[in-house]
């Protein structure tokens, strides 16, 4: 069967809750393959919640929905302080991205409570900063995946921090964002010359209509040698099951 948007492929999934800090409680889900070891581990940091951005954001709800089942991936998202989504809310009140690196911090502790392998951080515009911020700061960090990011909150000494650990960046950048395009995102993100730029011709901030390209380029990212994923699929369910 051909997987469409909303298509929900099998994984083991778990509410979880992040617990940072500062003594809030954060609401995640943990999506685990059903069927295979874990090849590699994706934290994901939401778009900002002032705007609409939550764990349930098209690209991360699609990701938790099929990389499991076609890339051997756990994927982990969670609201970051004060953020609501259909499935949950966290407690806290959101801070600009500053107390926020605690909320990151804890989704890399439940991590390393889970016993789960090579953990890359993504972030999506406003979760990019919270990448670029703090993802460096963590040992246990594969590398960062970055989306439509804006480069506003985080900036060139951030940059700068990730050249200095060497750690690899991906940045996914659509050819009609709204804050940051391909020439110059190759020029800002060239003080980490490991940084690797990737234009998505035609997308714009939100990229809809462009999840494909987006998660083909995530799976290889954190799963070396691994090809475009399949868009068909045996084992279709309607709906994410209950958490356990």
């Amino acid at each position: 069967m051909q997987i469409r948007a909303n298509t929900v492929l099998p994984a083991e999934r778990r509410r979880i809750t992040l617990h940072t800090a500062d003594g809030l409680e954060l609401f995640g889900e943990l999506a685990l393959p059903s069927e295979a070891a874990v090849a590699a581990t994706v934290v994901c940091c939401h778009p900002l919640p002032t705007h609409g951005g939550n764990m349930d954001s098209h690209l991360l709800r699609k990701a938790a929905w099929r990389l499991p089942a076609l890339a051997g991936v756990a994927v982990v998202r969670f609201n970051t302080r004060g953020t609501r989504s259909a499935e949950g809310e966290s407690q806290g009140e959101f801070d600009g991205g500053d107390l926020e690196r605690y909320d990151v911090a804890a989704a890399l502790d439940a991590v390393e409570a889970a016993d789960l392998p090579a953990p890359w951080l993504l972030g999506w515009s406003f979760g990019s900063e919270l990448v670029l911020r703090y993802g460096d700061e963590d040992p246990s960090v594969a590398g960062g995946f970055l989306i439509s990011p804006p480069l506003k909150r985080a900036g060139d000494a951030d940059l700068l921090r990730w050249a200095e650990v060497g750690k690899p960046l991906v940045a996914i950048v659509p050819e009609h964002d709204d804050y940051l395009q391909p020439a110059e995102a190759k020029e800002r993100f060239a003080l980490a010359p490991q940084a690797r730029v990737v234009p998505i011709v035609g997308a714009k901030h939100l990229l809809v209509g462009f999840a494909d390209e987006v998660l083909d380029e995530l799976a290889a990212t954190v799963v070396p040698g691994i090809g475009p994923l399949a868009r068909e699929h045996d084992a279709i369910v309607a709906a994410p099951p209950p958490w356990a």
